[in-house]
């Protein structure tokens, strides 16, 4: 099992939920998107964290795995992107022609990002030179003309400082340097009006399992979803007062997935927008 380390998950692999059905072996991977790459080619993973965008995408390309409703990682994006401040600035309406700075085209956060300005800011995707550093995680998807990779020994943050692109989505943590600004002047502000707007949460990572176990051990897949169930629990979550931004249960995430789908068609990264029953099957549709 390929699972990285959450507040939501700890309990489990810390082994303080445990199982008589189950043992959970865990690959050595500090960062589980390094290994995503391995999950949708090589199959190497029985059961997986994966990036919704990435599922999304190998569905399309007929990849071997079903949905769990178990979000390990959700957040929203509107702090991730950002601009040097030193040569002007550049707000959420600036970016068509923009030369745009990501680790690739169908990252979930940059998918997200390019949903957001587009049904909000007047963004046409199009119009914007994206600068990659690597390939999809899923083999068969072909980055669009409007693409390019950036040269070798490059990397996002010195091109953005040095004006060799205008923007840049910058993964977990914003670089310490007071030239780097949010894209989103107020980027929780931001969030709370396209959540009051979506009533939606941006999910990252959800859980997929291989189709073929779902078929014939469901035991053990409802097992591994009841002690992902009680690890979120061990930890409290979601604190009182808080939003919940590791919701289970597909009513719980079905506004959460019909966004994400309608962004991810949108960018033309699958060929029709899936119903959201249709990322589950009947096993999984009934985890609650």
């Amino acid at each position: 099992m390929l699972l990285g380390d959450y507040p939501v998950t700890a309990a489990l692999k810390k082994g303080a939920i445990v199982s008589p059905k189950v043992v959970l072996d865990y690959p050595d991977v500090k960062a589980p998107a390094t290994a995503f790459k391995r999950v949708v080619r090589d199959f190497e993973f029985d059961c997986a964290e994966l990036a919704i965008v990435t599922f999304l995408m190998a569905k399309a390309h007929g990849k071997p795995f079903v949905l769990l409703p178990t979000v390990v990682m959700g957040r929203f994006q509107h702090p991730y992107l950002v601009y040097n401040a030193e040569r002007g600035v550049i707000g959420p309406s600036d970016l068509n022609g923009k030369r745009i700075g990501i680790r690739s085209y169908s990252v979930t956060t940059v998918t997200w990002l390019r949903g957001i300005l587009a049904n909000g800011f007047g963004f046409d995707v199009d119009s914007v030179q994206w600068v990659t550093f690597e390939e999809a995680h899923v083999a068969e998807f072909r980055d669009p003309p409007t693409v390019r990779r950036a040269p070798e020994g490059k990397d996002l943050v010195s091109m953005l400082l040095a004006g060799e692109i205008d923007a840049a989505v910058v993964g977990d943590r914003l670089p310490d340097d007071p030239r780097l600004k949010t894209v989103f002047p107020d980027p929780q502000a931001a969030a709370r009006q396209w959540r009051e707007k979506n009533n939606a949460l941006q999910i990252n990572h959800m859980v997929v399992v291989r189709d073929t176990h779902s078929k014939t051990h469901p035991e053990v897949v409802r097992e591994i979803y009841r002690m992902l169930k009680d690890s979120k629990r061990a930890a409290g979550l979601p604190k009182v007062g808080e939003l919940d931004t590791n919701p289970f249960g597909v009513e719980a995430n079905r506004r959460n997935l019909e966004v994400v789908v309608d962004y991810v068609y949108q960018q033309q990264l699958i060929p029709r927008r899936y119903a959201v029953d249709e990322l589950f099957d009947d096993l999984t549709r009934t985890l609650n």
